[in-house]
């Protein structure tokens, strides 16, 4: 007990202060859409609806970037702001007529999509969705090895959010105990923000329900090559995407960058969680003919319980209940990693400090 004690401690001492980014980016996240009604528009969230009105804001969205729009996400009931890539860290929003409403020649510019880039890779790029992943499996170590440490000491519990001050004996008892509170919680954070993180991880913990090929082939893409899109029809594809899943909506546009890319398209059904769907089709350009679609609610059982990763991890489910409980629980994770922390290295200072004669 006593090495699990101190792996606990020196490991949290090296790695907290990470792990309180990735708790206090992920509360703010949690609220990104509300920012964004405050920040860019005050209109209702009614999303863009039917044929014409989708067609229109494609086309402003090519006209708008010079043809360099890569993707397009549409606006949804939580908010009336289509959202236009034209690059890894370029872009604007457009309201649902397809007017632009801010662009950005950088995430920077954007509070919510730098906040998203610090909490998905600590602004590192692919290195640090890596490096995202082993904070997220620490994450689960701190919270079933702490509430090990904390079993011992359970009559002594008591529910305080803050310390009673900041003596070693108080932060060390309010630490157990607050991460044994939030354990549960805990322990679904870090277990679904690894999943995204690690995808083999994932597609490992998932394969007891399908296998790894069966879910590799739910969602690839169609092993075939599209006409010309320099003149693609986009009413009469997105016409037959809403024949094809008559109660889906429409959430996300991959347009065409170069000849023989397909036009992809990601609808939600009423019974998916994720935000953007994954009931996935694909269009030749020229013709506008559906090369392939592919039914979230008949996918293999593995695929269909990781699409419920990413929501259940964001609060996209739950109202504003599992919203504030994660909020919370984002800033849970700031307080264990820092405040300690802090008193750690304090410590150990003062320790290897020899007295004054």
């Amino acid at each position: 007990m006593r090495a699990l004690l101190t792996l606990h401690r020196w490991v949290g001492a090296v790695f907290g202060l990470a792990l309180s980014l990735f708790g206090l980016s992920g509360a703010l996240l949690v609220w990104k859409n509300q920012w964004l009604r405050w920040t860019l528009t005050d209109e209702a969230g009614i999303p863009a609806r039917g044929v014409e009105s989708l067609t229109r804001i494609v086309k402003r969205a090519l006209q708008e970037s010079n043809g360099e729009a890569n993707y397009i996400v549409f606006s949804s009931p939580d908010l009336a702001v289509n959202l236009v890539s034209t690059g890894r860290h370029t872009g604007f929003y457009s309201d649902n007529l397809g007017n632009v409403i801010t662009h950005w020649a950088s995430r920077l510019e954007r509070l919510e999509l730098w906040l998203f880039d610090l909490h998905h890779d600590l602004l590192l790029g692919p290195n640090g969705t890596i490096l995202g992943g082993l904070l997220a499996l620490l994450g689960l170590f701190f919270t079933v090895s702490g509430f090990i440490l904390w079993w011992r000491t359970r009559r002594h519990f008591s529910w305080r959010l803050w310390p009673t001050s900041f003596s070693r004996r108080d932060l060390t008892k309010h630490h157990r105990n607050l991460g044994a509170l939030f354990a549960p919680l805990l322990i679904v954070v870090m277990l679904t923000g690894m999943m995204m993180a690690w995808r083999p991880v994932a597609l490992w913990l998932l394969s007891p329900f399908s296998s790894v090929d069966e879910m590799h082939a739910a969602v690839a893409r169609p092993a075939v090559s599209g006409g010309d899109f320099e003149s693609v029809d986009w009413a009469k594809i997105i016409t037959r995407a809403q024949q094809a899943f008559p109660d889906a909506s429409l959430r996300l546009i991959s347009i065409p960058q170069a000849t023989g890319d397909l036009v992809g398209l990601r609808m939600k059904q009423p019974e998916e969680w994720l935000p953007n769907g994954r009931t996935l089709l694909w269009f030749d350009p020229q013709t506008g003919d559906l090369v392939e679609s592919k039914d979230a609610l008949t996918m293999p059982l593995g695929v269909r319980v990781n699409n419920l990763v990413y929501p259940v991890h964001a609060a996209k489910v739950g109202g504003i209940v599992y919203q504030l409980a994660m909020t919370l629980v984002g800033l849970v994770v700031t307080t264990l990693g820092s405040l300690v922390v802090v008193r750690f290295w304090i410590d150990r200072h003062r320790i290897s400090v020899p007295p004054r004669i």
